[in-house]
């Protein structure tokens, strides 16, 4: 799935920016004009790329989470369902090769696949704190598992929507009175982005109501919205598409998909094997999985997109909600079970029709069914082979961006051109890319958050960015640009955009670098006040605390389980 970025090179597709060096700057801790969506993941790369290379870094996380997604789901049936080695691949296999992970690594979103693995691990959690919670007083075991639910939920708080995912499926499956200190975790998973909306502001602005048509789920061919999003697919944008998926192939693998995970419901949902917590939790993710499927499709009706902009207007921070299909991984643990316990179906079957039933026929019939469903689930995405057919492919930056990052030697904002946020340089392939310049400059980059999908331009939040882009195509003055906070003008002269009457401008500025592919210039008389970011402290705190609960999480709850482990062992005089 991930061979072509094995290589030397960055992830550089769509949204997906990895370079070789990253800096803390505000925006990389939130504190931007834009809302704090790549938090904290711009800062965790900042924090790590002076000692490893960010791009390194970025293939890391993401082979970690396909990892973690996989074993996650193996662990998940054989815990609740005491599903043999055989179902067990078949959950892996639900849970890595599927429509949702092949269009989320088509659009480059490699951070929230973070917290798509955290899901059946969170799952898996709060099946055991339900178990542990039947003890009166707390022990070194009940702290083990408080501590793995803040690992997961850290883990899963890479990005503000992979906490959202990992918080949902722990409310729905803890007990009642245990959801007090889940979401006393989960807001503690979630500090650093609750605390840069809070500094900044530009997250508790009203979303532009035209992102809701704009990001609602997709209809695919011969499928329907409903039908898209049971198959895992649906994503708005259709170039972020594996090319089988618009054939009848997508057809296939959803009617092959539906058909397996239909196969093991009345199982999950009625047997008694793991005993009553486990069936509690099963019913629980099944439940959940028909609202992510559901709710995401009525929200792309003509009445649920007028109550999404209502909600997005009107409710701060909502436009986290915009992107609905995002939700439809809330279903995959539950796809996990249904697929696990439909091969062991289908092998019973076969065991009662077979007169000389032994247990090595059991064996084999499982064997047999989990290599028929596997096939089924592979066969019609082949695509996803390969970096989805190729798509994901390591890129190689040209030494300008080095020389620019080394040229800006002050404090003060970077505009750049041309405008917009999405590029298309001769090295970085056919898809519009989002600029690596913020990632790639020690200074703040103005961004003015605005997306163009399905025709439509959706406005971003924050207003200073589109003064000042507005300024360089109007060909504005430098003494107006140094009142905005710029110090610094970068142009990326190989990719395509608009540029106005910016010569104006840059013809009243400072040159400082110029190659072929870029050009930085320097605004004189710039107060150098005017950029100093506030409430520093306050964000780099916030995201000390999710470090602290990412690292320490999973620390503690070894450790706590390995002293439960020895206090419960028989000594010598005993024996």
């Amino acid at each position: 799935m991930v061979g072509p970025l094995l290589g030397p090179g960055y992830l550089l597709l769509r949204d997906a920016v990895s370079t070789p060096r990253s800096y803390l700057t505000g925006s990389a801790l939130g504190l931007g004009d834009s809302a704090p969506r790549a938090v904290p993941q711009d800062a965790l790369l900042a924090a790590v790329s002076p000692l490893v290379d960010g791009g390194l870094m970025v293939k890391a996380i993401l082979v970690l989470a396909l990892w973690a997604a996989g074993y996650g789901a193996a662990v998940l049936v054989r815990e609740l369902s005491r599903a043999p080695l055989a179902a067990q691949l078949v959950a892996v296999t639900v849970a890595l090769w599927n429509p949702y992970v092949a269009e989320r690594l088509l659009q480059g979103h490699w951070s929230l696949l973070a917290g798509y693995a955290a899901l059946p691990w969170t799952a898996l959690t709060a099946y055991r704190l339900r178990g542990s919670s039947q003890t009166r007083r707390p022990n070194r075991e009940t702290l083990s598992v408080w501590a793995a639910l803040a690992g997961c939920f850290a883990a899963a708080g890479l990005t503000p929507t992979g906490a959202l995912l990992a918080g949902i499926t722990a409310a729905v499956t803890v007990r009642r009175r245990q959801l007090p200190g889940t979401l006393a975790l989960l807001v503690a998973a979630s500090a650093p982005w609750l605390t840069a909306t809070l500094l900044s502001g530009a997250g508790a602005e009203p979303s532009d109501p035209a992102g809701i048509p704009a990001f609602a789920a997709r209809a695919e061919p011969g499928l329907g919205t409903l039908g898209s999003l049971a198959g895992l697919g649906g994503i708005w944008n259709a170039d972020a598409v594996p090319d089988s998926r618009t054939t009848p192939l997508g057809f296939l693998a959803t009617f092959l998909l539906l058909g397996i995970v239909v196969s093991g419901i009345r199982a999950v949902a009625t047997a008694e094997t793991g005993g009553r917590e486990s069936l509690r939790v099963r019913r629980a993710l099944l439940a959940l999985a028909a609202a992510a499927v559901v709710l995401p499709a009525l929200a792309a009706t003509g009445l649920g997109m007028e109550a999404m902009e209502w909600l997005v207007v009107n409710v701060p921070g909502a436009g986290l909600l915009r992107d609905t299909q995002k939700y439809v991984a809330l279903a995959v643990p539950a796809y996990a079970l249904c697929a696990a316990a439909g091969c062991r179906a289908l092998a019973s079957l076969f065991r009662r029709t077979t007169t000389a039933a032994t247990k090595s026929t059991e064996t084999n019939a499982t064997a047999l069914a989990a290599t028929a469903f596997i096939a089924f689930l592979v066969l019609p995405l082949f695509d996803l082979a390969w970096g989805v057919g190729g798509e994901m492919r390591a890129v190689h930056y040209p030494p300008g961006w080095r020389h620019v990052a080394e040229r800006i030697d002050a404090p003060g904002d970077v505009a750049v051109l041309p405008a917009g946020m999405f590029r298309r340089f001769p090295y970085s392939g056919r898809a519009a890319v989002l600029d690596p310049a913020p990632r790639m400059l020690p200074n703040d980059v103005l961004q003015t958050g605005e997306l163009p999908v399905r025709g439509r331009t959706v406005s971003g939040e924050g207003t200073r960015a589109r003064e000042v882009e507005k300024l360089l195509l109007q060909g504005g003055s430098a003494q107006d640009l140094s009142r905005l906070g710029v110090e610094w003008i970068l142009v990326e002269r190989t990719t395509p955009g608009p540029l106005g009457e910016s010569k104006t401008t840059l013809a009243q500025l400072e040159p400082v670098y110029a190659d072929n592919d870029l050009a930085l210039y320097r605004v004189p008389g710039h107060d150098p006040t005017v950029a100093v970011q506030r409430h520093r402290w306050l964000a780099i705190t916030a995201h000390l605390l999710w470090a602290v609960l990412l690292i320490g999480g999973p620390a503690v709850a070894v450790a706590a389980r390995r002293l439960s482990r020895i206090e419960h062992r028989p000594s010598a005089v005993e024996n």
